[in-house]
């Protein structure tokens, strides 16, 4: 229990930090005050106040975190303008956060996924320059007999070079290609004899388990992979290259879990492949018994999670104050109090509602269900 439960709090700590910092550091630049640095929520379990008054904190529920400022009703960062002018003097309403301009708010707002999205950028360079990327192509060994690959028309031999327009620099790229593919046909280029050939592969979805053991629906195309020339290239990467290569990884990352969760919303992804906090628990404590390079991975993919799922347009989270500050940039004034507590209702409504599904996803994947 505790080989899951150590690594799991290390990882909420620093990726909900990294979050919360990204508002903290915009918050200060611009001069708003802060009276809350929470990471978790209820109960306090220890603290200290800063020189500035800040109160820095560790609550007891590790699934989340919180920057509250001066003059918020909540930790949500709700707040009735005109109560608030009314209530402090002068120079008080200038540590309002509501009282800042609109794109002051929105930055202070945004800087949570931003520190997020630059938490993974850091992880991945630093593995990059330090321990190196493989850049080992990969050669089909064999083609499984009755297979998609088969029905398609792949060879031994062949070289692959893209799948679904991304280019395929390593080995590893082609299983994790594949698995994000949400497409019903995988789209091939591969090198045979010199020449580029293009081939549509419908892979079969299979109850499989992962490298740690975890049961997933595999999309599975028949290949078997070998190094070319079975020569293995992994090197270290010089800081412009392993940049690039870093922001590469978080774009894809991205884009591809958009299309992920784009395909569930219309019913052709695999909604039981959601997980929550359970599911983060059991697999970061099996990632750290493979060391610190494989777990500094998971947290930049975590970190990248994190980051995105907060921009969703949903009241509650970053993504839905800025769709406020959308609508106040468009109106001309910020939306009604009684508007925006609408708003946060139906959003509290769906994060339960994802929260339950996808704790349901966790229970069902250790066997209570």
């Amino acid at each position: 229990m505790f080989n899951f439960i150590i690594p799991f709090i290390i990882l909420i700590l620093v990726v909900v930090f990294i979050h919360e910092y990204g508002h903290y550091y915009f918050a200060k630049k611009y001069g708003v005050g802060v009276t809350d640095f929470s990471i978790g929520f209820g109960q306090e379990i220890f603290g200290w106040n800063d020189k500035s008054g800040t109160r820095w904190k560790i609550c007891w529920i590790p699934l989340g975190g919180y920057v509250k400022f001066f003059g918020d009703r909540n930790v949500f960062s709700q707040a009735d303008q005109e109560e608030l002018l009314k209530k402090y003097n002068k120079e008080d309403q200038e540590k309002l956060f509501v009282t800042k301009p609109l794109y002051q708010r929105s930055l202070i707002v945004f800087g949570g996924p931003l520190a997020n999205f630059l938490l993974a950028i850091v992880i991945f360079l630093s593995i990059y320059m330090f321990v190196g990327k493989d850049f080992t192509p990969a050669v089909i060994d064999e083609v499984l007999k009755d297979s998609p690959a088969e029905a398609a028309g792949l060879m031994k031999n062949d070289i692959i070079l893209e799948i679904d327009d991304n280019k395929v620099e390593s080995i590893l790229d082609v299983s994790k290609y594949i698995a994000m593919s949400t497409s019903e046909y995988v789209d091939f280029k591969v090198s045979r004899y010199d020449q580029q050939k293009l081939f549509k592969v419908k892979p079969n979805i299979v109850p499989s388990e992962d490298n740690l053991g975890n049961k997933i629906n595999k999309r599975m195309v028949g290949i078997k992979l070998s190094p070319y020339n079975n020569e293995i290239n992994h090197v270290k990467l010089g800081p412009a290259k392993a940049l690039i290569q870093s922001v590469s990884e978080v774009y894809f990352v991205t884009t591809s879990s958009l299309k992920y969760l784009a395909s569930m919303l219309i019913g052709k992804g695999d909604s039981s492949q959601l997980g929550g906090p359970i599911r983060i628990a059991k697999i970061s404590g099996q990632v750290a018994e493979f060391g610190i390079i494989p777990f500094l991975s998971m947290m930049a993919y975590i970190s990248i999670s994190l980051g995105l799922i907060n921009l969703f347009p949903i009241p509650m989270l970053d993504g839905g104050h800025l769709m406020f500050y959308g609508f106040e940039k468009v109106l001309g004034r910020p939306l009604s109090q009684k508007t925006q507590e609408g708003f946060f209702r139906i959003g509290m409504f769906l994060l339960l509602s994802l929260m339950f599904f996808a704790t349901f996803n966790d229970l069902k994947d250790i066997g209570l269900f």
